[in-house]
C-alpha cells in the first residue's frame, strides 16, 4: 500500500507535462515502482508510451540526501559515452514543480532487472547466461570507471582526491543525525576505519555509489546492459569503492532482508566467485593488484549501513517511500556493522 504521502495527483503532473514535455502527451496512469527507498519513483503511461518520473521524497531532508538533480546531471552527461544510461527529458525544481518538490522525467527502459545476486529468475540450467550478467556488470563497471570526466563536463561533480576520508566523514555524520539507540559495533567500526584509512593514492574516477545488480536494466533477449539506474549517491571518487561495495555481495546472507552470496554454490550456479570478479575487473582496466582490500569492503559493509539507518529514522519520522521495508532495514544496521569487525578480525 502506498503512503498518502508518496500518492502523486496525475491531473497536476499531466497538467504540468502538456506544458513543459508535450512529447509525452495525457497521461493514462502514474504506478509507482515498489524500489526507490530513497527518492520514490514512478512510471508514467500515456499514449506515447512509458516513461519514469523520479522525485525527491517528501518532509524534511537530511543536508546533501535526495540531489535528484545530481543523477539527472550525471546520466544526462553520460548519454554521449559508452556507459548504458536511460535518456533524460526534463528536470523541474522546487520552486516550479507542480508537487513542491524537485523531479526529472526519463525515459523507461523496458528490459529485466534481476533483484536476486543468485539470479534465481533464471531457470537452474542458464549457468553460461548467469556468467554472462556477472560479465556484463563487470564490464559496465570498468567501462564507468574509465571515462574522461574532463570530457563529458563533469570535472566539478565532486572533490578531487582523499575520497575515503571525505566519504567517511560524510555517511559518520549522518550515520549519528540518523541513529536511534546507540550500535557499539557501529562506532567500533567507525573507530577502524577512521585508524586505517590508507593514504590517498591520486586516483579519481566518476563512481557510481550503488553500483549492485538491481540497478541494471538488462535486455530481454540477450544479457547485454540496457541501462545503469539510482546515481543519486554518483560523484567523483576512488574506483575502489565501486568495485568493493558491489562485492560486497559475496558476503552478505541470502535470506532475510539480505541479498547476498555467501552460502550459495556459485560454481554450479556459474557465478564466478569475488577473487575472479575482481581479477576480471583489474584485467579489464590494466591495474595489478589491489592493496588494502579489506578496508575497501569494510567502508562498503559501513557505508550501507549508515544508508540503511537513514531510511530506518526517516520510516520513523513518517517520510520512508515504503516504511514497512524501511523498518526492516533498520534491523540490518546493527548485523551489517558486527559482520564487518568479524571480517576486520579474521582477515
Amino acid at each position: 500500500m502506498i503512503d498518502n504521502k508518496h500518492q502523486l495527483d496525475i491531473s497536476l503532473i499531466s497538467s504540468y507535462l502538456e506544458d513543459h514535455v508535450e512529447e509525452i502527451g495525457e497521461l493514462k496512469s502514474i504506478e509507482k515502482f515498489s524500489g526507490g527507498q530513497s527518492n520514490p519513483t514512478y512510471k508514467l503511461t500515456s499514449a506515447t508510451g512509458s516513461y519514469v518520473l523520479r522525485a525527491k521524497p517528501p518532509g524534511n531532508l537530511l543536508k546533501s540526501a535526495h540531489q535528484v538533480d545530481r543523477e539527472y546531471k550525471v546520466m544526462k552527461a553520460l548519454q554521449e559515452t559508452n556507459v548504458a544510461v536511460p535518456k533524460m527529458l526534463h528536470l523541474v525544481d522546487e520552486d516550479n514543480s507542480p508537487i513542491n518538490r524537485m523531479f526529472f522525467i526519463m525515459e523507461f527502459l523496458d528490459g529485466r532487472i534481476f533483484w536476486d545476486p543468485a539470479l534465481s529468475e533464471l531457470p537452474k540450467e542458464n549457468n553460461e547466461e548467469r556468467g554472462k550478467i556477472y560479465d556484463a556488470m563487470n564490464k559496465s563497471l570498468a567501462k564507468l570507471h574509465s571515462i574522461d570526466i574532463n570530457s563529458i563536463g563533469l570535472s566539478d561533480f565532486g572533490k578531487p582526491g582523499d575520497y575515503f576520508a571525505r566519504q567517511l566523514s560524510r555517511w559518520t555524520k549522518q550515520y549519528l543525525a540518523s541513529e536511534v539507540d546507540r550500535i557499539e559495533a557501529m562506532h567500533q567500526l567507525i573507530a577502524w576505519l577512521e585508524k586505517n584509512t590508507p593514504e590517498d593514492d591520486g586516483i579519481v574516477t566518476l563512481v557510481h555509489g550503488d553500483y549492485r545488480l538491481d540497478n541494471m536494466v538488462f535486455a530481454k533477449t540477450n544479457t547485454s546492459v540496457l541501462g545503469l539506474l539510482d546515481w543519486e549517491l554518483s560523484t567523483l571518487g576512488h574506483p575502489f569503492a565501486d568495485l568493493a561495495y558491489q562485492c560486497m555481495q559475496w558476503r552478505l546472507p541470502n535470506a532475510g532482508s539480505f541479498r547476498g552470496l555467501a552460502g550459495i554454490d556459485r560454481k554450479a550456479l556459474g557465478i564466478p566467485t569475488e577473487e575472479e570478479y575482481v581479477t576480471a575487473y583489474c584485467k579489464r582496466r590494466s591495474i595489478e593488484k589491489i592493496n588494502n582490500w579489506p578496508f575497501y569492503i569494510a567502508f562498503s559493509f559501513f557505508r550501507l549501513a549508515a544508508i540503511l539507518q537513514g531510511v530506518f529514522k526517516r520510516s520513523l519520522d513518517g517520510n520512508a517511500s515504503n516504511p514497512e521495508k524501511a523498518k526492516n532495514y533498520g534491523a540490518a544496521v546493527p548485523v551489517l556493522s558486527m559482520m564487518a569487525m568479524q571480517m576486520i578480525q579474521e582477515e
